[in-house]
């Protein structure tokens, strides 16, 4: 072999060989992992969280590794040994800022679900979290080139405004969907109605729009600003749980009181039936009496919002039934027409 096969094949060879002990040693320490959390619901949680940001990057991490190893032993002019070492610094510098900002969010998500602090686990602050590692990864970078920071740090100060003035709108979104997460007025999973009449779940908080979720399942996007701006009713503060009415009619004819016994009745053997009621709070009626009917509310508290569609249309037909076993009649709206005709100068008057 001559010298410059040489020259070649041994970095080559070396790296090859530190790379794929490396990849052996990985794929060892992840099946470990991977033994060490099973049967443990608390390992198993941190299994789920880092391995998959780590999973890809440390292939390449292995592969860098070997590289570095090779172009060690090579005799490469210097130079270019310094060149192609600093590219696979720049490399695994940000390969590993990617994976530690991945696992920084993870990891921020999985802790606020667990001590459910009041803080919404959105994207708006997963972005700055990772954003934060990235960005510190950058200075890692420029540093290994070789690039000072201060006048880039001067550079930016003077553009600012400028960018400041072009990105007003975005900028103003992003600063109100920060204050949406810190006055936590609306909280991801909310039910909300919106000034427009929109109402669903809010799925999350962006840096530029909020989403809400219908409950035909569509999704609205409202910009950050105008959330904030606008007038909202949140179903979900200061609780979940809300009071409903189902109304219902009579004659005046009937019996009053027998029909507010009935209604009692049949919303007492609802409650520990139907699941969107609160158990431990008992309904009420009410009596209203109006122009051609008497109308009875029916009083329930429900767990949820979206819960007193199903209860609503529970009580209608439990109690429909029990009307017509009872032999009671539902009123319905009536209208008497009076027409006039004008006949040979006379005025015959119908009813």
């Amino acid at each position: 072999m001559n010298s410059g096969a040489r020259v070649i094949a041994i970095p080559v060879g070396v790296a090859a060989a530190c790379s794929f002990v490396l990849l052996l040693m990985r794929s060892m320490l992840l099946r470990y992992f991977k033994t060490w959390a099973d049967g443990h619901e608390r390992r198993v949680r941190v299994y789920s969280i880092v391995r998959q940001p780590l999973a890809t990057p440390s292939v390449y991490w292995c592969i860098a590794a070997g590289l570095y190893v090779g172009m060690a032993v090579s005799e490469l002019p210097a130079k270019y040994v310094i060149y192609f070492n600093t590219t696979i610094h720049v490399i695994l510098v940000l390969s590993m800022s990617i994976a530690a900002a991945n696992v920084v969010g993870s990891v921020f998500g999985a802790q606020v679900s667990r001590l459910d602090i009041p803080v919404s686990s959105t994207a708006l602050v997963g972005g700055v979290l990772k954003g934060a590692v990235i960005v510190l990864g950058m200075l890692v970078i420029l540093g290994i080139l070789g690039i000072s920071i201060a006048p880039l740090i001067t550079a930016l100060g003077v553009g600012g405004l400028a960018v400041a003035l072009a990105l007003q709108d975005t900028l103003a979104n992003l600063f109100a969907g920060f204050h949406l997460l810190i006055e936590k007025s609306i909280r991801v999973g909310d039910f909300v109605k919106l000034e427009s009449g929109h109402e669903g779940y809010v799925d999350d908080i962006t840096w530029r729009t909020s989403r809400i979720r219908t409950l035909s399942n569509n999704t609205v996007m409202i910009p950050n600003k105008k959330l904030a701006q606008s007038e909202v009713v949140n179903y979900s503060l200061p609780q979940q749980e809300m009071d409903i009415s189902v109304v219902l009619r009579a004659g005046y004819g009937t019996d009053h009181e027998r029909i507010e016994s009935l209604l009692m009745e049949e919303a007492r053997k609802a409650v520990p039936e139907l699941p969107g009621l609160v158990k431990d709070q008992a309904p009420s009626v009410a009596f209203n009496p109006a122009e051609s009917w008497v109308e009875f509310s029916l009083n329930f508290r429900v767990k949820r919002f979206v819960d007193q569609y199903a209860v609503q249309n529970e009580m209608r037909k439990r109690v429909f039934k029990r009307f017509a076993q009872e032999g009671i009649e539902v009123p319905f709206t009536t209208r008497t027409i009076y027409m006039k005709e004008i006949l040979h100068g006379r005025t015959n008057t119908a009813l």
